[in-house]
């Protein structure tokens, strides 16, 4: 027969140990549609054909050839996801991290959950956060109740609970396995932490599809839940859910800054919540709720009330700084209106420097600057040219850079079709009010131009330049300008005129010391809080002693055994080279 070597063994896939005596192999070749075994041969000459990866993933076709398919991927070899299977895998595995931040009693894990929220609110739809919360509960779970509400406020309440994904839906009908999934399922608690998260994400889905009025109620609904529960381990979500309370408030009709808004009415529930978290040393939530009270009293332009809060109450040290880039925002808004532009300069500045670099806080960052560029024109000084050049900031700031332009030349008329054009837009910014207060700055630059221009100059030309009605005013406004400090200069009454001093070298005054002083502090305050912003694994410190006093044992012992003798060279194995 050929092909049949009596003294050659078979192996795998018919291949045979000895390749030379293959030379009859074309007569081994079973027919297409067998099993690999020709009709006629010997038993031992056998054919082993590796079976498929997956049933049904070859297919025979025509002339019965093996047809190979590529199971769910696509050409590029990417494996397709379902949007929504991946939507729902991202809103369990943050169940995962807040029930190690329970057990471990570590923020850090509530703030990575938090933190995913910004990428799940773009797939989130009601039916994908109905389904998350009814394979998360059951019926008979502690928490049946918060999933009812949260299934009512999203409007899908004919959701049942305890549903199953995937294959668990195929539930088996005797009643011990039955019995066994719901030990099992029994037995795994839903900690409170996962009720608020979902809370959160209902509060979400509400803002985004402009729900105000019933997200107004579902956040109550929600905080009175929070405040029967004292757990440390909720104050970063509970932050949140007062931020969307708020924020849900300054929707409704009326709007500010109307007495009548609803963010009149929810005052009372954030000051509850203040002393509340005062009390109970939670620094995200306390944090939180200045802020909120802050923007509130803003809002409706209550001035008095906003500083009486500042200087009644205690900024927490430790806060997170997105919470401290918001509080110095406000602060140096209230001092502002108040007149007080040295404070309000400090604190914007402090509050551009902390922003956020990425491109979701750049919306803080126009509006901080925007406000801090109208706060150095008030103060006498003209900003930086370089600040609107930057490419995010150019387009915004547009109008500011021409208002700056006016005030530095000191064209008061400029300056008044700059203000009624671009009007609406300050407005907008919540810096119209302060932008009026300039026109007397415009006239004093105006002022210090023609005093370094001019060594003498008659009030008459002054009321010319400046578009002034008067003489008298140009006199006003000059004597104002010199008890000012503005401008150092005489003014002749009589004559009516102005005559400039002459001016010495700026060097030889305090003020480049002064400036160099104000950079010094602001650097050494940097490094203060990024010292106090640096984290440490908990208990470290003890650990790194007890290591140090076991090496210092075995090195008293060893030392002791080579003194004795009963330790050499040889035994040491080149630890103690430098002994």
């Amino acid at each position: 027969m050929p092909g049949k070597t009596p003294d050659k063994e078979p192996v795998e896939n018919g291949g045979y140990r000895g390749g030379n005596d293959m030379k009859d192999k074309k007569d081994l070749k079973p027919k297409a549609g067998k099993k690999g075994v020709k009709e006629g041969e010997d038993e031992k000459m056998t054919v082993v054909v590796p079976p498929p990866k997956k049933q049904g993933a070859q297919k025979n076709d025509a002339d019965g050839d093996v047809a190979m398919d590529v199971d769910e991927k696509e050409e590029g070899g990417e494996v397709k996801v379902d949007p929504v299977v991946q939507t729902l895998s991202d809103i369990k595995s943050n169940f995962a991290l807040l029930d190690r931040a329970v057990a471990l009693f570590d923020a850090r894990f509530t703030l990575r959950a938090l933190r995913s929220v910004s990428s799940i609110r773009k797939r989130l739809t009601p039916d994908i956060l109905a389904q998350a919360i009814s394979e998360t509960y059951t019926s008979t779970s502690p928490g049946a109740e918060t999933a009812t509400g949260l299934l009512q406020a999203i409007g899908r309440s004919d959701v049942p609970l305890g549903r199953q994904s995937g294959n668990e839906m195929e539930i088996d009908s005797e009643p011990k396995a039955a019995g066994k999934n719901g030990a099992k399922k029994e037995a795994k608690e839903i900690i409170p932490e996962i009720d608020v998260f979902l809370g959160i994400l209902t509060q979400v889905l509400l803002h985004d599809n402009k729900q105000w009025q019933q997200g107004l109620e579902f956040s109550r609904f929600l905080i009175d839940r929070i405040q029967t529960l004292n757990r440390r381990t909720l104050d970063g979500l509970s932050a949140k859910v007062y931020f969307y309370y708020s924020l849900f408030a300054e929707q409704l009709a009326p709007l500010p800054p109307s007495s009548q808004s609803p963010i009149v009415s929810i005052r009372p529930v954030l000051l509850a919540a203040l002393r509340t978290a005062v009390l109970r040393k939670d620094t995200d939530t306390q944090a939180s709720v200045i802020v909120l009270l802050l923007r509130n009293y803003l809002l409706t332009s209550h001035i008095s009330q906003a500083d009486l809060l500042v200087s009644h109450t205690q900024f927490p040290e430790n806060a997170a700084n997105n919470q401290v880039a918001r509080y110095l925002y406000y602060l140096g808004k209230v001092r502002a209106i108040q007149l007080l532009y040295t404070e309000a300069h400090n604190h914007l500045t402090a509050a551009t420097r902390k922003a956020p670099s990425n491109v979701c806080a750049l919306g803080f960052s126009q509006t901080a600057t925007k406000l801090l560029l109208v706060v150095e024109l008030l103060m006498g000084d003209i900003p930086d040219r370089a600040t609107f050049r930057q490419p995010t900031m150019e387009a915004a700031l547009h109008p500011y850079f021409l208002l700056v332009r006016a005030v530095r030349v000191g064209d008061l008329e400029d300056f008044e079709s700059i203000v009624a054009q671009h009007g609406d837009t300050f407005r907008r910014d919540g810096t119209y009010t302060l932008i009026l207060r300039l026109r007397q700055n415009v006239i004093k630059t105006g002022i210090r131009m023609m005093s370094l221009s001019y060594s003498r100059i008659s009030l008459r030309d002054i009321c010319i330049r400046l578009h002034l009605g008067s003489e008298e005013s140009a006199e006003y406004i000059v004597a104002k300008a010199i008890r000012d400090g503005v401008i150092e200069a005489t003014l002749d009454r009589e004559h009516g005129f102005m005559k400039s001093k002459e001016m010495g070298d700026v060097y030889a005054t305090k003020e480049p010391g002064e400036t160099f002083h104000d950079r010094i502090r602001a650097c050494l305050a940097l490094h203060d809080e990024s010292v106090k912003a640096m984290r440490f694994p908990m208990n470290q410190h003890r650990l790194e002693l007890k290591n140090a006093q076991e090496a210092r044992e075995r090195e008293r012992e060893m030392a002791k055994e080579i003194q004795e003798g009963d330790l050499d060279e040889d035994d040491l194995g080149g630890e103690f080279e430098g002994m």
